[in-house]
């Protein structure tokens, strides 16, 4: 039976294909963009002075310094370029850090912003950004955060190595996870989050044997955007929270961390939405959701242990203390025993467990 429902569709373009960056000219002139700074990580800096050549006399510069997590002090920097190159818009080159530095520009700015996802994030479908200052991480859901329009090109995805795109993968199936079971959950979005996590959990295994199947890629960057859509439509939970807290406070990598956490954040919420967990079981064709994605973290090769990503022991008290300390909605309520238990799994590496609620 469909109970009552708000759904909110988000104002933004999407271009996708194979060979479509070469619309971003075209795309910034749509925007009405004059002078575009171009905004990469230090790693795809000659990536993006390839498309500034490509952007011709719209080209007012490149900032190629943005990094996970998107610290408040980089922020700083790239308002600085952006004067001194007079930019009125910006092109977010790479993945989930790019994207992120484009939306701080955004929200301190008003600046337009043109995305062009290489991995595959899905933070540029959403109004939301995470920015760290002083070891803390927290999150601003605002409009104008959210990309005006977003090049999908399967051409940029096929140099991902197979291990990047696993682990990317999977956070955004994490994404349309907590969709499933979000308190603003809706019919829509969650036909999209189930078609999302089938599309990544059928293409990553392929893309693991194969990394230069196009198919397969196409098929996880359809999946991406989906989930994508999926975060920036309704709320979040445990899950993102957790993820967020261990980032910034211990500099953990984004999606290996989301990689790791899913499965145990997977089984605390478990018995509280079994309709959800039987969208993700039948999604991903596993018997029981959160061994499922276990499972298919390890088959791909990625790390199972958040001490494999550079948390310390010490971390997992205070993580957990954390977790619980500002109020925010989840399924289920939050214990913080039962919170610091599926930590020290996921720093172990152990296969999660449904843990119990407190009687």
């Amino acid at each position: 039976m469909i109970g009552s429902f708000t759904f909110e569709n988000l104002p933004c373009r999407v271009v996708f294909g194979s060979g479509t960056l070469a619309s971003a000219k075209a795309e910034v002139e749509r925007l009405g963009g004059k002078r575009a700074l171009v905004l990469t990580t230090p790693q795809q800096e000659a990536q993006g002075k390839s498309l500034g050549a490509a952007l011709g006399p719209l080209y007012a510069g490149i900032f190629p310094g943005a990094t996970m997590h998107t610290p408040v002090d980089v922020t700083e920097r790239a308002l600085v370029a952006m004067k001194a190159c007079d930019a009125d818009c910006v092109v977010s080159l790479g993945g989930g850090s790019t994207t992120g530095l484009g939306k701080a520009l955004a929200l301190r700015t008003g600046v337009n912003q043109l995305c062009i996802p290489t991995t595959y994030a899905g933070s540029e479908m959403t109004p939301i950004v995470g920015q760290t200052e002083n070891g803390l991480k927290t999150t601003v859901r605002d409009a104008a955060v959210l990309p005006e329009t977003v090049i999908y090109d399967v051409d940029l995805t096929l140099t991902l190595p197979a291990s990047l795109a696993a682990t990317s993968g999977i956070n955004a199936i994490a994404h349309a996870v907590e969709a499933l079971y979000a308190r603003d959950t809706n019919p829509v979005t969650s036909l999209m989050a189930e078609e999302g996590i089938r599309a990544l959990a059928r293409s990553m295994p392929a893309i693991a044997a194969k990394s230069d199947d196009r198919e397969a890629r196409t098929e996880a960057l359809y999946g991406a955007w989906l989930c994508g859509v999926c975060l920036g439509t309704v709320g979040m939970a445990l899950h993102h929270k957790l993820c967020h807290t261990l980032g910034g406070t211990f500099d953990l990598p984004h999606a290996e961390t989301h990689t790791i956490v899913l499965p145990h954040a997977l089984a605390y919420n478990a018995p509280a939405v079994p309709d959800a967990m039987a969208r993700v079981s039948r999604a991903i064709g596993a018997a029981d959701a959160s061994q499922g994605l276990y499972e298919l973290a390890k088959r791909l090769g990625a790390k199972l242990a958040l001490r494999d990503v550079g948390m310390p022991t010490s971390g997992i008290d205070k993580a957990a203390d954390l977790a619980v300390t500002n109020a925010y909605w989840n399924p289920r309520p939050l214990e913080r025993g039962a919170i610091r238990d599926l930590i020290a799994r996921a720093w172990a590496g152990e296969p999660p467990v449904a843990i119990k609620a407190v009687a």
